[in-house]
């Protein structure tokens, strides 16, 4: 079968046609991939933001076709729609005890020794145990929620990763009440779906912040009542808040400069949700007067506080109801052999969300 693979980090992919997937094994389902989302965080993972073993089938954000399932798995069966949880909980750890499977990182960190794919003699992995840049990927069962066979693949693929994380930051994480205000700084897919996320929960003020004109454009239309450059934001703060702050300031890109940003235009008893996946070497300072003066707490929310199981069916009605628009959110459809292209246009101003298309299917 075709897939990208990733020998080095910071290289092109190289697409293969000789590519073999492993399994399935007990309790794992083998999936056709019919759509893969391209994310930022496929780009840090080829870049070595993301600590990633190579060589690599990148992509985490999947929809597609069961087409076989291993030992113990009695309730698929060929031919469900699924779509990948890429972040799959063990339910036995500490942190699912505590009610925090979105914290598991048992199949994650099995992913980073278990080959997923092999070409030839040479053994592959996949990105987070995953590996959708493929025609054909395996992942356990608990990997995949099935959904109904009318949902557009397109649509399934963008709820598995980027509309999970960004209006899973509203809802679950943050839980932004009607009436509490929002700023969102970065204006990518994760952005617009935390944008559709507080327009859901009903903030009267949404301010969109990015450093790229069409992007705040593209932000007004899901939902944002404002939309500046980061330069504007402490003019408009104080215009439309009278200087207080956001109740909320939910961070997409997690650079120091835009956690900064996020601190500073959050309220005094506010929260900063860290929404994007910044890289390890990078530092922020805050001084411990600061902390205490300002009562700000800072929260994380890896994959949206996510449970997929509950979740996933969650947007799925909500943009069956109109509600939700995901279909918007594709900007373009792809071909795997344009993968390169797709990972080097994400921070272009046209570009919401890319899915690479394995077929043609509905």
């Amino acid at each position: 079968m075709r897939a990208a693979v990733l020998h080095d980090l910071g290289e092109k992919l190289d697409i293969r046609d000789d590519v073999t997937v492993l399994g399935p094994g007990p309790g794992e389902i083998r999936i056709r991939v019919r759509a893969a989302g391209v994310c930022h965080s496929d780009q840090s993972a080829r870049d070595g933001g993301l600590p990633q073993p190579v060589p690599v089938v990148l992509g985490h954000e999947a929809a597609g076709d069961v087409i076989e399932v291993g030992e113990g798995v009695d309730d698929l069966a060929e031919g469900d729609r699924v779509i990948v949880n890429w972040l799959p909980s063990c339910g036995t750890c500490a942190e699912c005890v505590r009610g925090m499977p979105y914290l598991c990182m048992t199949h994650v960190l099995t992913g980073y020794v278990m080959p997923r794919f092999m070409a030839g003699d040479l053994p592959i992995f996949g990105m987070a145990g995953c590996g959708a840049f493929a025609e054909e990927m395996v992942v356990p069962r608990i990997g995949a929620v099935q959904i109904e066979p009318d949902v557009p693949y397109e649509v399934a693929a963008l709820v598995g990763c980027g509309v999970m994380t960004g209006v899973g930051a509203v809802v679950n994480t943050a839980q932004l009440r009607p009436g509490e205000t929002a700023v969102v700084i970065g204006c990518g897919g994760v952005g617009i779906s935390a944008i559709q996320g507080a327009r859901l929960s009903g903030a009267p003020i949404i301010v969109a912040v990015d450093t790229v004109p069409e992007k705040l454009a593209v932000a007004r239309r899901f939902g944002a009542t404002h939309a500046v450059t980061p330069d504007q934001l402490s003019d408009l703060t104080t215009e439309i808040t009278g200087g207080e702050g956001f109740d909320y300031a939910f961070d997409v890109v997690a650079l120091p400069q835009t956690l900064r940003t996020a601190w500073t235009a959050t309220r005094r008893g506010g929260a900063v949700v860290v929404v994007g996946a910044g890289r390890a070497e990078h530092q922020v300072e805050f001084n411990p007067f600061e902390l205490l003066f300002e009562g700000k707490r800072i929260l994380s929310s890896l994959y949206g506080s996510a449970f997929p199981l509950r979740d996933f069916p969650r947007l799925i009605a909500l943009w069956r109801s109109g509600h939700l628009d995901l279909e918007g959110m594709v900007s373009h459809r792809l071909r795997l052999e344009q993968v390169d292209d797709a990972l080097a246009a994400l921070g272009r101003g046209d570009v919401i969300r890319q899915v690479i298309v394995h077929d043609a299917g509905a």
